[in-house]
């Protein structure tokens, strides 16, 4: 198991959650998905190894920004 840490900007709600979640969710080998607007931390657990560039562009498409905390 692989886990990773990012921090996300602009979330403010359950709903932007949702929507990160939805799109990192969708990543190949993401198994678990930890996100709060609260803190705007985002952690990714998967069975590989976990592609940044893969989980920024997920973020982004779901109208966020992330680095990697």
């Amino acid at each position: 198991m692989t886990t990773a840490e990012y921090q996300v900007t602009g979330m403010t709600c359950g709903h932007c959650e949702m929507s990160v979640r939805e799109e990192v969710g969708q990543l190949a080998g993401v198994d678990d998905i930890q996100v709060s607007a609260q803190s705007g931390k985002l952690v990714v657990t998967a069975s590989g190894p976990i592609d940044d560039a893969a989980v920024f562009a997920a973020v982004d498409e779901a109208g966020y920004s992330a680095v990697r905390a």
